[in-house]
């Protein structure tokens, strides 16, 4: 046995010595606790197998502790000890180690240079990662004068040559060969909640062989939550080409856990399988469901059941000729100042796995959808950088203060929020990323309050086109009222002291279980009663209006699909294949709730989609086909240029007061309709 400290001062020197003594025991816990799975490993075409570290450590507590302590020189005795192991095949199995002490856990951002060459555990958030290439693992030389071949670990980003050979030659040495491992660089960034108020620590990790795999690539895509286990290392750290003092610490990883599982992914047991279909056929599930939600808020049960739909979401379909129709449901929340809306949105991130909440103040395009950034020295190129939608795929983001964001990067969300999708084109890299993320938005009136005599477009500033994807939209009011006061006075006097009374009916963890299972197993399809339901308020609706002049537009084929959607949710919640007649009139029922309080137009009393899409209102196309008419009157006598103090005087006797007038000439001038030739003056174009 060599003795420890020789062993320490030649490990210092770069030198991996083995220890006869620990192979020794290393063979002996391999065919004592692991020699089955060994061949079974070796049998299925394995590269690597797992040991439990609780194994090791009750076989031999000194040996594990040196794993911890010396991880690289151990693995290396461990593979030794499998070669003299007869398993059928001159394979070499890589040895992973799972559940190792959470004494040797480190956030990210508190790793220090004492941890180099240890192994370690950290956990974290993919931020970036490279795609999977092929490394030289070893290059071959051959010496020019002897002929030897000389076999060269490649340790370091740059291609490393043998410092002599056995003949005393110390350079010109033939690069002959090589042998090559997969390869991957991921980005890890500290989890969320323990980043609080501070920039989260980064740390590049080192995937290769078996973890670069296609299934592992999935895993350890931008957005996952991981735990990886592995071996604490450094690099020469090079500003300008020249090589530094300081140095570059990545972690080359040896085993990885997923942390937090994809909604489908969750684990589901016999027994809440039972527990479950039990629940679904509860009558009353709806409303234990709705009461499950932000229990802690009072009321805002229309909008707690939008959001229950939203989490169990619809049923993607994919038509005969490659159309692709959504099944996630998109909700915008517009709501005066202290209504709780950014508490109702931060719980809602809460109920499933890999929920976001993002603020829309510090949100940029490329915080929300993707971005590429280049990372030469350790990534090698261009890298992609996911997004939160993209982080969110799968789930639900909640994006706060929606209207702060700027123009550029809202228009970036109109292709997630309708294909689903992701594309960048940057670089090297051109990608299209999984995007199936539900969007619940939250947004403050310009002035405050809301008006809900002024559309919806003169208060937020959302794009029209960007306003029509969501299938529901609600307004939060704060509307003073004796009755409802005291009710939510005493709502929040029992947070305080009767916390048994706005405990969620249903716990939250067993409602991911419910969401997930439904999500996984249950995919309804529409009955004829269903369809005939939505059809006949659909088109009665529109037929309302139909024979009218420049009628108001109440519906659009946008709510009809979206009636569908919230339809085959409220089946899946009652784990039913079939979406019934009462599914379809509770989509009805929320649908009418969200275009009465924004599509009502009080000039004409009557729904208009328009009002709550920030379209031109059927009442303003009536009053602009007014200026227009007054427009070509004046242009008879005055010709094409005309003075905007006459134009007003003309819509006066119109029966159009001079404010509304002249909101109706800046929307037209914003739409290209008109222009000025030069100040206090318009004409058409």
């Amino acid at each position: 046995m060599i003795p420890k400290i020789l062993l320490n001062v030649l490990s210092s020197r770069g030198c991996v010595i083995m220890d006869s003594d620990n192979v020794s025991k290393f063979e002996e816990f391999f065919k004592r606790f692991y020699y089955d799975k060994l061949l079974e490993a070796v049998r299925e075409g394995k590269r690597s197998v797992v040991v439990d570290f609780r194994d090791l450590d009750r076989f031999d507590p000194i040996l594990a502790d040196i794993l911890l302590k010396e991880p690289e020189r151990t693995f290396e005795e461990a593979k030794r000890a499998m070669k003299n192991i007869d398993l059928g095949t001159e394979t070499t199995l890589e040895v992973r180690v799972s559940n190792i002490p959470d004494s040797e856990k480190v956030r990210i951002k508190d790793i220090r240079s004492e941890h180099i060459g240890r192994l370690i555990k950290v956990e974290g958030m993919v931020r970036r990662a490279s795609e999977v290439n092929p490394e030289i693992e070893i290059a071959i030389f051959q010496c020019p004068d002897c002929g030897a071949k000389i076999e060269v670990p490649q340790l370091e980003t740059t291609l490393t040559y043998p410092t002599e050979c056995e003949c005393g030659r110390k350079r010109g040495f033939k690069f002959i060969g090589k042998k090559l491992h997969d390869t991957r660089y991921i980005v890890l960034e500290d989890p969320f909640e323990v980043t609080v108020g501070e920039k989260p620590g980064e740390l590049k990790v080192f995937l290769k062989d078996d973890l670069t795999t296609p299934k592992m690539q999935r895993k350890t895509d931008p957005g996952a939550r991981l735990e990886i286990t592995g071996i604490l290392k450094e690099l020469p750290k090079r500003i300008a080409g020249r090589r530094t003092k300081q140095l570059e610490k990545y972690l080359e990883a040896n085993f990885i856990r997923v942390v937090e599982l994809e909604l489908e992914e969750l684990e589901i047991s016999p027994e809440d399988e039972v527990k479950i279909k039990e629940l679904a056929k509860d009558p009353d599930i709806y409303n234990k469901l709705i009461r499950s939600i932000a229990p802690s808020m009072y009321g805002l049960d229309e909008i707690k059941e939008a959001l229950l739909l939203q989490l169990f979401g619809g049923v993607p379909h994919t038509l005969p000729d490659g159309t692709k129709i959504r099944g996630d449901i998109h909700v915008l929340i517009v709501g005066d100042p202290s209504s709780g809306k950014t508490q109702l949105l931060k719980l809602i991130s809460k109920l499933v796995p890999r929920g976001r909440y993002v603020s829309g103040k510090g949100t940029t395009a490329a915080g929300l959808t993707a971005t590429v950034t280049r990372d030469e020295e350790f990534m090698g190129g261009w890298v992609l950088e996911a997004g939160a939608v993209v982080l969110a795929n799968k789930s639900i983001i909640c994006i706060d203060e929606f209207d702060k964001m700027s123009k550029e990067d809202q228009i970036n969300l109109h292709e997630a929020m309708s294909t689903q999708t992701v594309s960048i084109s940057k670089a090297t890299i051109q990608a299209t990323l999984p995007a199936q993320t539900s969007v619940v938005a939250g947004c403050n009136p310009k002035l405050s309050r809301f008006d809900p005599f002024r559309p919806i477009a003169e208060q937020i500033d959302i794009p029209d086109t960007l306003l029509s994807r969501f299938d529901l939209k609600f307004v939060l009011r704060d509307v003073p009222s004796k009755d409802r006061d005291e009710k939510l006075v005493d709502h929040i006097i029992k947070t305080r002291f009767d916390e048994e009374d706005i405990k969620p009916v249903i716990d939250p963890e067993f409602l991911k279980k419910y969401v997930a299972y439904v999500r996984k197993n249950v995919k309804p399809k529409m009955t004829r009663e269903a369809l005939a339901v939505c059809k006949n308020f659909f088109v009665n609706l529109r037929s309302k209006y139909a024979s009218e002049e420049a009628s108001a537009v109440p519906l659009t084929l946008r709510q009809y699909e979206a009636l569908l959607r919230l339809a085959e949710a409220s089946a899946k919640i009652r784990l039913s294949d079939k979406v019934e007649k009462e599914d379809a009139q509770r989509a009805i029922k929320l649908m009418k709730k969200s275009i009465r309080q924004l599509g009502y137009d009080p000039d004409t009393g009557k729904i208009d989609i328009d009002r709550a899409e920030g379209g031109v209102t059927s009442s303003q196309r009536s009053k602009i086909r007014i200026v227009m008419d007054a427009i070509d009157e004046l242009e008879k006598t005055v010709g094409k240029t005309i003075r905007i103090t006459d134009l007003l005087s003309a819509l006066e006797d119109e029966g159009i007061d001079e404010h509304t007038a002249e909101s109706i000439i800046r929307e037209m001038k914003n739409r290209g309709l008109l222009f000025e030739p030069r100040s206090g003056f318009i004409q058409k174009p």
